[in-house]
């Protein structure tokens, strides 16, 4: 522990989690002023009532005040608000596809074979996401050319009767007026891709681009900008303008028939058409080097080919192909069959994609087993690794049973005498089936909760020990904590488990639907509840995004409360799907260390990064670049505090292979016991970070966890502070509702589960341990006086006395 002097101070670094927050409750403060940052990323601090950055409370150590700084670092504006923004949400299963490649397992050093499954994983991840963009052109085809060009708009149709008949008639109007939203789709897709944030201090965030070294092995090294999204990107649109073209001109298996010279234009227009989607396909293939850190790979050939003079060729050729097939079709026919084919064999084309993908996912996670086999099975990732299959299909259904929702409504507002594809009856009835089977899932899974729960709290089951042992004496306080703790476990062991029963119930029905369809089975009677009941699944899936982008426009507070989606999809940068919105990690992170790296230059200060929830693994990750890049002096002088975090039951078992259960080791040994995790077992979404295998035996809480040597094994029992907080290794387990309240203490009163960590007084002694002012096994310092005596005269049944 370093010893401090004269002009020794603490700045707390505060990073808030999903959904933002306002400046004054992310520094505790009545007011707030920007202090520094670009509106997006801003830094902010208390402000007196002149509204300058006033200092924040002393920091009470043993020897004696400390000055402190309070900042918070605000990140929200980035996903939250605003109708851009919201809008992103209809992108959504571009995101969860995105997603799905960080969940692949870990390729282990100097296994050629998993070495081959990892590069094959993320081809057939690419691959699957240019089928999603794809499939999306297809679906707004069957509403835009079919439904509305083709059909609605044909001379001598009741439909939208005010476009008077000789408009109708008029030559390419009811062709340009079909293709122009699927490009409008395409120019926003385009748009949304090439979003970047700017970020602060540049020359930090170059610095930080260590692809040609080796990984550090701390937690996110991998998460970096890819140098192949200005390629996916070109791909992605020269695909969706292929598409375009294609169905207009009849569908991928059969052009459409011309006499003369016409019938040869549409023959060489329809293939090219399926040339360049073939490009496209090749190309996502290629680029097999998604970190960019070996250009010598295979794919450096691709890489040149796609130079950005190359791409704008590329894009300006795929445009005027599809305004070449605009010229060729003066008049569309009573019906667009290149749509419904369309969406037919690319989604045959996904499920082949994602049956391989879930096989080669087999041995990858079999060869990854060994580097977490030796974890206890409460670290382990879920479903053994196997967890990007699931996710995948969760977006390609929900990429097919949003385009699949519009076109109902539509239809149905357009007139009943208007025909969908065929195969959107499939589609209706996958979605009822696999709503059925949700509804009877949820009730089994609510019936076996209740019983399980039922048992736990029947007469003489004792349980939640950790909660006795923290309310000891306040019976009441207990009683509520207790099931508020069977509860918060429950959905961090079983939240996983209900992704995969989604997922499940899902491919169940597309697995009937689909052998239907492929029989050309006519639909029995039987299954026209099912169908109803699709209908009223997927307009209620397609009317709910879009009344969220509408009341976003309306209500910006809405689209702020959307922005929970957004925080967790768009922390990881674009490799799968470039058509998402920009990590906002890539401009947090090096912003963080830039701050940290100011504040350092003075050799009195100490400076404590405290993150919230998602905040927690921001913070985790500038934690670890600053172990890289600080001097040893320095880096004593850094510590880490996280309140209500997953970095523990979430992150290294979605993600294995960028947050590791070893990096999280590591960084610990870094930080020399300067890193402490506050958590709730009333917090659903928070839990444990340094300690597991936890058990209370003779009135003791004992554990597994980080030591201070970087080491890991059994840990010294707890020690209580003087509020109350177990301290376990680097957890300090809090009592919710909290004691007190204290004299001159803001206090909360019931339980606070996930909210207000700073509102508890152990987050004050937290700070000083990671700042390195306290020890933890230092004598203990006097209780903060009760402004009332806890009643001590009852005895609860749960071990409490």
């Amino acid at each position: 522990m370093l010893l401090t002097g004269p002009d020794t101070r603490v700045v707390e670094l505060r990073v808030h989690g999903v959904q933002g927050t306002t400046p004054q409750t992310l520094v505790d403060a009545v007011a707030a002023v920007d202090v520094a940052g670009d509106g997006l990323g801003r830094i902010v601090r208390p402000a007196d009532r002149l509204r300058r950055p006033a200092p924040g409370p002393v920091l009470q150590t043993e020897g004696r005040p400390i000055p402190r700084v309070v900042e918070g670092y605000l990140w929200g504006g980035m996903t939250s608000g605003g109708v851009a923004k919201a809008t992103w949400a209809l992108l959504f299963p571009f995101s969860i596809a995105n997603v799905a490649h960080w969940m692949l397992p870990p390729v282990p050093e100097q296994n050629l074979p998993a070495h081959l499954l990892g590069i094959g994983l993320r081809s057939l991840l690419r691959v699957f996401a240019l089928l999603l963009t794809a499939l999306l052109v297809a679906q707004i085809s069957v509403v835009s050319l079919d439904l509305l060009a083709a059909q609605c708009l044909r001379p001598a149709t009741a439909c939208l009767t005010s476009i008077p008949g000789d408009v109708r008639a008029f030559p390419w109007f009811r062709t340009f007026l079909g293709l122009l939203p699927i490009l409008m789709v395409i120019a926003v897709m385009r748009r949304v891709s090439h979003v970047e944030w700017r970020i602060e201090r540049k020359e930090i965030a170059d610095a930080e681009e260590k692809d040609k070294q080796p990984p550090s092995g701390l937690p996110g090294a991998h998460v970096a900008t890819d140098p192949d999204t200005a390629a996916l990107r070109s791909l992605h649109v020269v695909a969706a303008l292929a598409v375009t073209s294609l169905i207009a001109l009849g569908g991928p298996l059969q052009q459409l028939t011309a006499a003369g010279g016409m019938g040869v234009a549409i023959t060489v227009a329809w293939t090219v058409s399926l040339v360049l989607v073939g490009v496209s396909v090749l190309g996502v293939l290629l680029l097999d080097d998604p970190t960019g850190g070996a250009p010598h790979r295979g794919g450096r050939w691709l890489r040149a080919a796609l130079s950005r003079k190359p791409r704008r060729l590329l894009l300006v050729f795929s445009l005027l192909l599809v305004l070449t097939t605009l010229g060729l079709q003066e008049q569309l026919p009573l019906r667009v069959p290149g749509a419904d084919v369309t969406v037919q064999v690319v989604a045959l084309l996904m499920a082949f994609v994602l049956v391989l993908f879930g096989l080669l996912l087999v041995p990858a996670a079999l060869l990854a087993r060994k580097t977490w086999r030796s974890l206890p099975r409460e670290l382990r990732p879920w479903a053994g690794g196997w967890f990007a299959a699931p996710v995948l299909a969760i977006a390609g259904l929900l990429g097919g049973g949003f385009g699949a929702g519009v076109a109902l409504p539509v239809r149905k507002a357009l007139g009943d005498e208007l025909h969908l594809p065929l195969g959107y009856t499939y589609i209706t009835l996958l979605w009822g089936v696999a709503g059925v089977l949700a509804l009877l899932s949820m009730l089994a899974v609510a019936s076996f909760t209740g019983a399980v729960r039922w048992r736990a709290f029947r007469k003489g089951k004792v349980w939640a020990r950790e909660a006795s042992l923290l309310h000891s004496g306040r019976m009441r306080d207990l009683r509520m904590a207790t099931r508020a703790w069977w509860w918060a476990r429950w959905e961090r062991n079983h939240g996983h488990h209900m992704i995969l029963i989604v997922a499940s119930v899902l491919v169940v029905g597309a697995v009937l639907a689909s052998l239907q369809r492929l029989r050309d089975v006519e639909l029995a009677s039987w299954t026209y509840p099912f169908s109803a009941f699709g209908v009223f699944v997927l307009g209620l899936l397609a009317v709910s995004l879009l009344r969220a982008v509408y009341l976003a426009a309306r209500q910006p507070e809405s689209g702020r409360r959307l922005g929970i989606i957004a925080d967790i999809a768009q922390f990881w940068p674009r490799e799968a799907h470039p058509i998402v919105p920009p990590c906002y990690a890539l401009k947090v992170v090096p912003e963080l260390v830039a701050r940290v790296q100011d504040h350092l230059r003075d050799p009195g200060t100490r400076v404590v990064l405290c993150g919230h929830s998602q905040g927690s693994l921001l913070v985790a990750v500038a934690a670890a670049r600053l172990l890289e890049d600080l001097p040893p002096h320095d880096r004593e002088r850094i510590g880490l505090l996280t309140a209500g975090s997953q970095l523990q039951w979430a992150y290294p078992r979605a993600f294995p292979a960028v947050v590791p259960h070893a990096s999280l080791a590591r960084l610990a040994g870094g930080l020399d016991g300067r890193w402490r995790a506050l958590c709730r077992g009333t917090d659903p979404l928070g839990g444990a970070v340094t300690t597991w295998r936890r058990q209370v035996f003779d009135g003791m809480l004992l554990g597994v966890g980080y030591r201070e040597d970087g080491s890991e094994g059994a840990l010294a029992p707890a020690l209580r502070g003087p509020t109350g907080a177990l301290v376990l290794g680097g957890d300090h387990w809090l009592p919710d509702p909290q004691r007190g309240p204290f004299p001159g203490r803001r206090w909360r009163s019931g339980v606070s589960a996930h909210s207000d960590y700073t509102s508890d007084p152990e987050w004050d002694r937290a700070v000083a341990i990671a700042a390195g002012l306290l020890q933890v096994d230092a004598p203990e310092s006097p209780s903060l006086p009760f402004a009332r005596k806890p009643a001590t005269r009852s005895r609860d049944a749960l071990g409490g006395s």
